[in-house]
């Protein structure tokens, strides 16, 4: 493997981590140089057998020099502490016009699914000076997405989402993988970040099969599944209304308060009791091992496609949409 491509800084975060790691090589380098030195230069005045004057111990000692040191020290750490952890605080919010891609990790392949419905396998494709977010899951064991490009690295976890988000600088083909032992096939769990020039990826997303955006796809399934019969207006079953769940603010059974992210969704698809929703019967089924984390990535994209701004309705919402509560 082409060692550039562990070199190449082709993000903003990356130009940062580097500033960072280049600034501690030096430290650490110049703190070798003294330590090292002073050893030599004692070793050379002081060896046995040596003409230097040692002179007696002195009844009272200085600290001048240990506390300077300890103080500069101790300055020094917290000053890299802080530019580290402002860098990294930095990193964990996204934008809020990032493009967000879902992606799902199994042993030992990645799928990634775009807004527009296009999907993959081993292969991402993104636009250059775009910000992307990435809204991961793990359909098996703990896995890490490594992209050394990006210098980014994030667990994914079974039955939870995690994210990470950048804005890619530079085009080109590099290479990403697992970073977590993830069983026998692990080493081969690998594939290939290509960023691409805007222009370039509008035209590779047109020439992608249509089946629909992500949206449009979870629709179908909500429909499909039955649970339309029983979050509709009219509806004999007493269910939530979804309408603008998304983000909103939900009272639980159990007495807390909880904010319906993509992570309190999927929770509620493929674990019903954990946030049962207060003035409501436990009615909802379960439906582990019944709807994939490809489906289930779908129908939370329908849901947060019906949030509500303000109280009226999102652009991104179909006609259909209108008045229904599903």
């Amino acid at each position: 493997m082409n060692i550039s491509q562990f070199t190449t800084a082709a993000s903003d975060y990356a130009v940062k981590v580097d500033r960072l790691f280049y600034l501690e090589a030096v430290i650490s380098g110049i703190v070798v140089v003294l330590v090292t030195g002073l050893i030599i230069v004692f070793f050379a005045l002081y060896y046995r057998g040596s003409s230097m004057p040692r002179g007696d111990v002195p009844e009272h000692k200085s600290h001048e020099i240990e506390i300077g040191w300890t103080v500069a020290t101790l300055f020094t750490f917290l000053f890299l502490f802080w530019w580290a952890a402002s860098d990294q605080l930095t990193a964990l919010t996204p934008p809020k016009d990032a493009l967000e891609i879902h992606v799902v990790a199994k042993q030992w392949m990645w799928r990634f699914q775009h807004p527009s419905g296009a999907r993959e396998i081993d292969e991402l494709h993104i636009p250059a000076h775009t910000n992307i977010r990435l809204a991961m899951t793990s359909q098996d064991v703990i896995h890490d997405l490594y992209l050394p490009a990006l210098r980014l690295k994030q667990d994914i976890l079974p039955d939870r989402y995690t994210y990470e988000w950048f804005n890619a600088t530079k085009t080109g083909t590099f290479h990403f993988t697992c970073a977590e032992f993830c069983g026998t096939d692990h080493s081969i769990m690998a594939g290939s970040l290509v960023i691409m020039k805007p222009e370039d990826y509008a035209r590779w997303t047109a020439a992608q099969p249509q089946g629909g955006d992500l949206a449009h796809q979870g629709e179908a399934l909500f429909r499909s599944f039955g649970c339309s019969g029983c979050h509709t207006p009219g509806s004999t079953v007493h269910a939530p209304d979804l309408h603008g769940i998304y983000g909103r603010a939900v009272q639980l059974a159990d007495g807390r308060t909880v904010t319906a992210d993509e992570a309190y969704l999927h929770d509620c698809i493929f674990l019903p009791d954990k946030n049962r929703v207060a003035g409501f019967p436990p009615l909802m089924p379960n439906f582990s091992g019944s709807i994939s984390e490809g489906q289930a990535i779908a129908l939370i994209a329908y849901l947060k496609s019906l949030a509500t701004v303000r109280g009226t309705r999102t652009q991104n919402a179909s006609p259909e949409h209108t008045g229904s509560r599903p």
